[in-house]
């Protein structure tokens, strides 16, 4: 039986109301995304892609760098 490894991804998740989803973006798999119609329909095919990443990564032979530290700010900018 093979062991698997689990491994953590930060994922952005943000509501867009233009088009009325969720939005989630994976920093450490250049900026992968994908969307949902609810947050954890959003983040299951989020875990989906991941998955095909990787495996696509591997196939290829593509190594994959660690999460990187990623952090939201909220920055002022004041406007005219």
């Amino acid at each position: 039986m093979a062991s698997s490894t689990v491994r953590k991804f930060k994922v952005l998740i943000e509501w867009d109301p233009k088009d009325n989803v969720w939005v989630t973006y994976v920093p450490a798999l250049g900026h992968l995304s994908t969307y949902g119609d609810t947050r954890e329909e959003a983040l299951a095919q989020t875990r989906d892609a991941i998955l095909g990443y990787l495996e696509a990564a591997a196939k290829e032979g593509l190594s994959i760098a660690t999460d990187s530290e990623a952090d939201i700010v909220e920055l002022e900018v004041a406007t005219p």
